[in-house]
């Protein structure tokens, strides 16, 4: 089948893009590879060179190979890849670095999965193998595994290499899911809005050989395992603030409730009043951490970046500023029902010395429920600002 040219209008099929930032070691062999595979299937393609500002001549290498180069301005790996995404003429796109780690002339696979009607392929280079040298000790044995069981736990996308930067997928698909991050974190963000927009995932083994580069790679270990884990833990509220709260919150209020009656003693320790003092503060941060996952939700759902359930929805419907405020208001007051009771008691006794214990005992739930209540009114109120109805603004119209 024909390999698509700049200035062919032949359809195209499948669009092989390469982000490219002065490759010029390694840029034509990955191109000639594309183009070997292309030129041998049955698949009408083209290859892209989406170029990142090379100055090093990787534009000419491209187009003397016959690539398309499409400039994009805005530096970063995302997006260069945003960049040769857009401007693909095929209804299937592959990616892959230009450094000659990804083996290029073995598209076969992902091509058959696209057909099929996968949304998104991911290579496994777990699965194909990993040569010797290809990837540093960090990433193959802490990295990748550290930072894949996470995004599979977040969000069961069904696949075991989640960084793989080998991956084809339907693009009209891909766009939809309006993809933004500029820098590596990009690869995270398309498994993950891919997983929660439910898409068809599947993974086929791929192979990484030794990048074939001379200078070191663009990639930093820790800053952009950090951008990665960052990324992931901001799509995955109910790891980040839910599950954690609803632990605190249980542990700390469970055990602040029964040290308000009496101290316990366990295995041979005591607990008493300053674990009461604690435990409470840890009751505390777990219903703020509750809060915290409210308002992200309502949020993200609002703007779009993570689905909404029929149960969301049924809560978030029956939830108003004025309900919340009416309970925050309870909490508040029953807190100072009990601080006033104390005082009055302690008035009884003409304001003379207290027992430490039994203070601390009546003083640190009434400190609690009024923080909590006031920690609800407020969440209220910030929620509804979030909800606030707002019209779409016109277009500013030029000063003439």
């Amino acid at each position: 089948m024909p390999f698509v040219t700049e200035n062919d209008n032949t359809d195209v099929e499948l669009t092989v893009v390469m982000p490219c930032l002065n490759e010029a070691e390694t840029l034509e062999v990955c191109i000639q590879k594309a183009r070997g595979y292309l030129e041998g299937s049955d698949v009408v393609g083209e290859i892209v060179i989406a170029d990142n500002g090379s100055t090093d001549g990787s534009q000419e290498i491209a187009r003397r190979n016959g690539a398309r180069v499409v400039p994009v301005p805005m530096r970063g790996y995302g997006a260069a890849l945003i960049g040769g995404i857009n401007a693909a003429r095929g209804t299937y796109v592959i990616m892959g670095d230009a450094d000659d780690s990804y083996n290029f002339a073995g598209l076969a696979p992902f091509v058959a999965k696209l057909r099929e009607g996968h949304d998104l392929v991911m290579g496994n280079r777990f699965a194909g193998g990993i040569d010797p040298g290809a990837m540093p000790p960090l990433h193959k044995y802490l990295g990748n595994p550290v930072l894949s069981g996470i995004g599979r736990l977040f969000f069961r996308p069904g696949v075991r290499d989640f960084h793989c930067g080998l991956r084809g997928f339907n693009r009209e698909r891909i766009q939809a899911l309006g993809l933004q991050t500029s820098g590596m974190e990009f690869a995270s963000e398309m498994v993950v809005k891919a997983s929660l927009a439910k898409y068809d995932i599947v993974e086929v083994p791929t192979t990484l050989a030794k990048d074939g580069r001379s200078r070191p790679p663009h990639l930093r270990s820790w800053h952009d395992g950090w951008r990665h884990l960052r990324f992931l833990l901001m799509f995955a509220p109910r790891w980040l603030f839910l599950y954690p709260g609803i632990v605190a919150l249980v542990v700390g209020f469970g055990l602040a409730a029964v040290l308000s009656v009496t101290p316990i003693v366990v295995g041979g320790v005591g607990f008493d009043v300053s674990t009461l003092v604690y435990a409470s503060a840890l009751g505390v941060i777990g219903y703020q951490a509750l809060l915290f996952w409210w308002l992200t939700k309502m949020y993200a759902t609002r703007e779009g970046f993570l689905p909404t359930s029929s149960t969301y929805r049924t809560v978030a419907e029956g939830w108003t500023l004025e309900r919340g405020v009416i309970i925050g208001v309870v909490l508040f007051v029953l807190g100072l029902v009990i601080g006033v009771v104390h005082v009055v008691g302690w008035g009884s006794t003409g304001f003379g010395p207290l027992d430490a214990r039994a203070a601390i005992r009546a003083a640190t739930p009434s400190a609690m429920l009024m923080i909590i209540g006031f920690q609800t009114i407020m969440m209220s109120f910030f929620g509804a600002i979030l909800t606030i109805p707002v019209r779409t603004r016109p277009a500013e119209v030029p000063a003439a």
